[in-house]
């Protein structure tokens, strides 16, 4: 019953709103303790996160015009070229 009365305040428009944390440890504490379906969720947006460690490198040989082409549409985005950091002294030790 507690749980179809949450649904029917929900239904109501009697959520609570979304608390503030100052820090990851209060935002996981509240996570861990709180019901969720108590409080309006839909401002929020689907977010990615990387977690692994990039350990990889590829590297590829690629006509001109199409690296051209990766630049301007990287440039316009989130992506950013990244030189390995053999690349990058092998370049200082050149100059």
């Amino acid at each position: 019953m507690k749980a179809a009365s949450k649904t029917i305040a929900k239904a109501k428009g009697k959520v609570d709103p979304m608390p503030s944390f100052t820090n990851d440890a209060e935002a996981a504490r509240f996570v861990d303790t709180a019901d969720l379906s108590t409080y309006d969720l839909t401002g929020f947006k689907p977010m990615r996160f990387e977690f692994e460690a990039k350990a990889a490198v590829l590297n590829m040989r690629l006509p001109q015009n199409l690296l051209d082409a990766l630049k301007r549409k990287a440039k316009g985005s989130a992506l950013r070229e990244v030189r390995p950091p053999v690349a990058r002294e092998r370049r200082r030790r050149l100059n």
